[in-house]
């Protein structure tokens, strides 16, 4: 076999040496670099051998080329058979020669170019049976209905979240969702926040609720954090002024829907202001509106990969952003035929609706809904100084989904310590959120972001759990 050097199984790497080998990502191969001679490394995601070649397609994250095997100087017999027949999934390094394609190749991101191999070794070999094939997880949904063939469930994909997250599609939604907590930061230190960090083991529910986990804490318990509010309000009292934080919320809500997670990523905003709350609202809805913007700009290669499985009207949004008043939707949504009381919260479909009825009025996937009635807030949102039953609190909303929640706050602590009272919480749980107002509070406000959420919502996709690396619900704890 004249050429059993050019190819075979590569020792382990275990750091034997440092190599001079320069390899060249799948994606920076193009008709520029045509004729070179590269070296790349990549999955082999299909392999078929044809009489005297074999066609490989070889991966790269969300990435792929074709590659020929192909008897002749520097391929034999033997080598085009190793190569047919090493297991998909594999990794391998390819020494090879970048060819312009005669015609553009169908199925993969480098349509114009083609690899000529002339080396191949396997550097990690994957077992020849997978859980689930790639090609059916990136199949779009309505393909695998009309033509019968395999799509994969959402249980296989999260049992198997290694090799699920390894597609196209996975593999552009973390790299988009990565983007947007660039983007928030961007923009908020652009603004003059500050970044903090907050404990998410605590010794009181952080929103008075039933909802938490208790985790033992030496000799008595605690709880993991269902909101970092309490730790950004007192910063602001502190003087920090404005301040966010990025980090994980948790959330024992037995829920099992589309879009609850019972722990997920919070982007958490609370600003100190002059003399209208609607000053912070203005900030946080400018954030999201940057954070819009970065992803058309930076994003678009990704938007399109998903695209192509989550086919999806692109995320319209105005400047300034649609704000309307509580009653107006409530308004809205009695017209459209939907009873509903003046003090009454939004039920799921009529969110949804609401969205739908918004997005024909005023051609917006992205708007605010201000002035919520107090009775259906948390016992620290501050009440509307003329209406006693409305208050000083706002959602923000995607494509009809609540995506945060938030309010100017009671910074004084004789109101909060009555507004406790009335919705029945124990002071003495309470204590030191209330004593942190007692030396000087300045009036302020905030919210709360879920990542996961406003991913799904961007991106147009059915399920949380999608823009979830390693998902927890109610009924999810591994992988």
């Amino acid at each position: 076999d004249y050429a059993k050097e050019r190819y075979g199984v590569s020792p382990m790497i275990q750091s034997q040496e440092k190599s001079g080998r320069v390899l060249i990502r799948i994606k920076d191969l193009t008709v520029e670099k045509a004729d070179e001679v590269v070296w790349v490394r990549g999955r082999i995601h299909t392999s078929r051998a044809k009489g005297k070649q074999c066609f490989l397609v070889l991966r790269q994250q969300q990435f792929n080329i074709q590659a020929l095997v192909a008897v002749g100087q520097h391929a034999s017999k033997q080598m085009v058979k190793f190569a047919a027949n090493i297991n998909k999934e594999s990794i391998v390094d390819v020494e090879g020669v970048v060819r312009k394609a005669h015609q553009k190749i169908g199925g993969c991101t480098q349509q114009d170019v083609e690899l000529h191999v002339q080396r191949i070794y396997v550097i990690s070999l994957a077992e020849p049976r997978l859980p689930l094939q790639l090609d059916d997880a990136v199949r779009p949904e309505v393909e695998g209905e009309e033509d019968g063939r395999a799509t994969v469930n959402q249980d296989t994909r999260l049992d198997n979240r290694v090799i699920d997250l390894r597609t196209s599609t996975s593999q552009a939604i973390f790299c988009l969702q990565s983007g947007i907590c660039q983007l928030f930061r961007e923009t908020l230190i652009r603004k003059g926040f500050v970044e903090i960090q907050t404990p998410k083991i605590i010794s009181a529910a952080s929103e008075g609720g039933a909802n938490v986990f208790t985790v033992s804490y030496f000799k008595s318990s605690a709880y993991l954090a269902q909101s970092p509010q309490l730790y950004k309000q007192m910063c602001i009292c502190a003087d920090f002024e404005k301040v966010f934080c990025v980090g994980p919320v948790f959330r024992a809500e037995d829920s099992n829907t589309h879009r609850h997670l019972t722990e997920f990523v919070g982007l958490d905003i609370e600003m100190a202001f002059n003399y209208h709350y609607h000053e912070v609202v203005d900030e946080i809805a400018d954030t999201l509106v940057q954070i819009f913007k970065g992803l058309q700009e930076r994003f678009q290669t990704e938007i399109q990969t998903i695209n192509k499985q989550f086919p999806c009207e692109p995320f319209k949004f105005l400047e300034p952003t649609l704000r309307l008043e509580y009653c107006e939707a409530v308004a809205m949504l009695r017209e459209a035929g939907v009873e509903m009381g003046d003090e009454e919260d939004l039920s799921t479909p009529n969110e949804k609706l609401l969205g739908r009825l918004v997005k024909e009025k005023y051609d917006t996937d992205f708007y605010i809904l201000d002035k919520y009635p107090l009775a259906v807030r948390p016992f620290y949102t501050m009440p509307d100084p003329v209406n006693p039953k409305s208050s000083n609190s706002y959602d923000m909303f995607m494509r009809g989904e609540e995506i945060l929640s938030g309010a100017q706050r009671i910074h004084d602590p004789q109101l909060l310590t009555e507004r406790a009272q009335h919705h029945g919480i124990d002071l003495e749980k309470i204590k030191a959120y209330i004593d942190s107002f007692r030396f000087g509070a300045p009036p302020h406000a905030g919210g709360g972001i879920g990542l996961e959420r406003v991913t799904m919502l961007y991106l147009g996709l059915h399920n949380v759990r999608q823009t979830s690396m390693f998902p927890r619900d109610p009924k999810r704890l591994t992988p």
